[in-house]
């Protein structure tokens, strides 16, 4: 794997890197490599004492983000092919969807650290912990993905995740919303019959990836949970309603079951929250 060039992650050159500048750094590396070991490199730093913490300052970016290769093509989400599970191929494109999934969401990860300021420290850690994991499940399925001899990029994908990222740049309540408890939340629906498809089709090895991801995936939607439900009760607003109200502002897609609510529980969502979800059907 490359090394991490000193634009994003010169730890090791320069005494106590700033958390949230350096995750803005990363977000814009473009190779992915780079991204996922600059990302594991900042983590144990953070863990080790070795970066400060500039909560209040107000950061802009200066080149585009995030940064991706120039492959896979992205193409719209029903233009992307469906191939049969029963093939290798029909495998591979599989684990490379998820794979993508995962990439978007070390983005989101760092762009919520970078982007929002004036946070809790715990803010800051929490989605530092989120982009480390998403980091390791992306490794996870990329190495997977050549055992079936493909690699990253080579079938297209849709950029639906990091488009609602984009559209929540303004509010990180509707980010917290959004994003992370609905998007996101969808991994643990999907989760279960993805495994169930991939174990039928004999592969193992890429069922046991998905129980790594389903169980952390949990951790990072009550993440989204815990911040959405602080910043709710700093603004005076009532949880569901807020959540009703930043869909239709900001358009999200309406969510269809069926639902994992054994997940949804364990990632906190209330009880009045999974009864909502279940009258959308």
């Amino acid at each position: 794997m490359n090394q991490p060039p000193d634009s994003c992650l010169a730890i090791a050159a320069h005494a106590k890197p700033e958390l949230r500048m350096l995750a803005l750094q990363c977000l814009c590396e473009a190779d992915v490599a780079a991204k996922v070991a600059a990302v594991e490199a900042m983590a144990v730093a953070w863990d080790n004492g070795g970066m400060t913490l500039a909560a209040d300052a107000a950061l802009s970016a200066v080149a585009a983000i995030p940064g991706r290769p120039s492959l896979p093509a992205l193409v719209p989400p029903r233009e992307v092919k469906h191939r049969s599970m029963a093939t290798v191929e029909g495998r591979a494109a599989m684990i490379h969807a998820l794979a993508h999934i995962e990439f978007n969401a070390i983005n989101l990860a760092l762009d919520a650290i970078w982007r929002f300021a004036g946070m809790p420290p715990g803010y800051y850690a929490d989605w530092l912990k989120v982009a480390r994991e998403e980091a390791y499940h992306f490794s996870l399925l990329a190495r997977h993905l050549q055992t079936l001899g493909y690699s990253y990029g080579d079938f297209s994908a849709h950029n639906s995740l990091w488009e609602l990222t984009e559209k929540t740049s303004d509010d990180i309540v509707a980010r917290m919303a959004l994003v992370p408890r609905m998007m996101e939340a969808r991994g643990l629906d999907a989760s279960p019959r993805t495994r169930a498809k991939l174990a039928q089709a004999g592969d193992e090895e890429a069922a046991a990836i998905i129980d790594i991801i389903l169980r952390d995936e949990i951790g990072h939607v009550a993440i989204g949970n815990r911040w959405y439900g602080w910043l709710c009760q700093r603004r005076q607003l009532e949880p569901l309603a807020a959540f009703a109200a930043l869909a239709v502002q900001y358009k999200a897609p309406i969510l269809r079951g069926p639902f994992n609510l054994e997940a949804r529980r364990a990632a906190g969502f209330s009880e009045q929250e999974l009864l909502a979800l279940q009258q959308q059907e």
